[in-house]
């Protein structure tokens, strides 16, 4: 006979897991976890009863909101029926995603690499273009998150890599983003473009593979690129036969009011890396979006590559679930209809709280950029850092119910897909009420 498995307090919850487990990206001594209960829609409890406004979809990624039945009963179904078979099988699942997809991915892309999710499919990514093209060198953009891999943490321009780049991987190539933050501003499209082709003409365009690109930027500041940019990094692509790999593993499944972000700028890449929300992080996938040139290469060349769990049945009818969903629901333009609204709601911050110095939006993509001044908009917490001030606006944050993420000088406001009027409105109504401790924080 089983034991009955005993109920741990929150306090027993948050002991043993930091006694026996590791937490990510924190000195352990330092880490404060939640203990969680349960989570439905735009919510979650913890276990000793507190609600949070999930401002943040958790890591960008529970599109749908969470605890959504539809897609638990899927996952049920698939576990009576086929819960793992190797990735060399094919199995109904499999075929009806793969399908499914083929009908999303924008322009011509049809065939699609299951991976366990965003990093793997990244690395695979760049698996892919340097076994097509006989390249090297990769190109990535220092304002980017790209996974947490041995390739991808390189091939990630913020100072995440840093600790991880001892040795280098070789032929990592960064370039800047048009964006140089709140006391630069943004480059232009020609400009920008102009710096990107004198940098591949200096490393040599003949040994450079793949430029990976997050269309719209995420964890680095909702970077929406000026007019005309992500069309002429296309063209450079084209120009000189460099793979163009879009990253939309935070943007893409309506995150932005489009399926995809290229959808906004249309552009159609070479490979497309997309997770998150293609299962609304209910179960782990990673779907790699790859064009007919490219995959008719391996038709006749073995593609060095795999994994155990690729592909898992389980996941893969997590995502025909969610990708049901997103459509039933009109996640996708629910998205749209509110990242206006979320714009209007940024506008009203910012014109209330002289610390709101730039904010930004594209569907329910959104953030706040806090400044110390609107003068010299100089930022409220410098780069790399979260000073004792947006330590604070977190605090305030959780203790008002708003879970979302606060990182260097900027609040992001990123919600479930599903979220309604009301539900964003109280979410910013809790964000005005803390942003008076960071006006507190400005000059003159």
């Amino acid at each position: 006979m089983s034991e009955v498995r005993m109920q741990l307090d929150a306090q027993q919850i948050i002991e043993r897991s930091k006694r026996y487990t590791l937490f990510d990206w924190q000195a352990q001594s330092k880490t404060s976890p939640m203990a969680v209960a349960s989570a439905q829609g735009v919510h979650f409890t913890t276990v000793d009863g507190r609600r949070f406004l999930d401002f943040n979809s958790q890591l960008m990624g529970v599109n749908i909101g969470h605890g959504d039945k539809r897609v638990l009963d899927a996952i049920a179904r698939q576990a009576e029926t086929l819960p793992y078979i190797s990735p060399f099988m094919a199995y109904e699942t499999r075929a009806l995603l793969g399908e499914k997809l083929a009908t999303l991915w924008p322009g011509d892309l049809e065939k699609t690499f299951f991976t366990l999710g965003g990093a793997e499919c990244n690395e695979n990514a760049i698996r892919i273009a340097k076994a097509y093209t006989g390249r090297q060198k990769v190109l990535a953009r220092y304002r980017s998150y790209h996974g947490a891999t041995y390739a991808t943490i390189n091939l990630t321009g913020d100072p995440r890599r840093w600790a991880n780049e001892n040795p280098p991987m070789p032929g990592v190539v960064h370039v800047l983003d048009p964006y140089h933050g709140t006391q630069r501003g943004s480059d232009d499209a020609e400009t920008a473009l102009a710096l990107l082709r004198e940098t591949i003409e200096l490393e040599g365009p003949e040994t450079i593979a793949a430029f990976i690109i997050e269309p719209v930027v995420g964890t680095n500041g909702i970077l929406i690129p000026p007019d005309g940019y992500l069309q002429g990094v296309r063209d450079l692509c084209t120009e000189f036969g460099i793979v163009m790999i879009a990253d939309e593993v935070m943007a893409g499944f309506g995150r932005t009011g489009e399926w995809f972000s290229v959808n906004h700028f249309e552009v159609v890449p070479d490979l497309m890396s997309t997770a998150k929300g293609l299962t609304s992080s209910y179960l782990p996938l990673g779907a790699l979006a790859i064009s007919p040139e490219i995959a008719a290469h391996f038709d006749e060349h073995v593609f060095w590559g795999g994994l155990t769990y690729n592909s898992h049945p389980m996941s893969c009818a997590a995502a025909l679930a969610a990708i049901d969903v997103l459509e039933e629901d009109d996640l996708v333009g629910n998205s749209k209809r509110l990242g206006e609204m979320m714009s209007r709601h940024h506008q009203e911050l910012a014109a209330k709280h002289p610390s709101v110095g730039l904010t930004r939006n594209i569907g329910l993509f959104g953030i706040l950029e806090l400044v110390k001044s609107r003068d010299t908009m100089e930022p409220l917490s410098p780069f790399n850092m979260l000073n004792d001030t947006m330590a604070e606006v977190n605090r305030a944050l959780l203790e008002r119910g708003l879970f979302t993420m606060v990182r260097f000088n900027a609040i992001m406001t990123n919600p479930p897909l599903c979220i309604t009027e009301e539900q964003l409105a109280e979410g910013f109504e809790i964000i005005d009420e803390v942003l008076s401790i960071a006006d507190a924080a400005t000059e003159g």
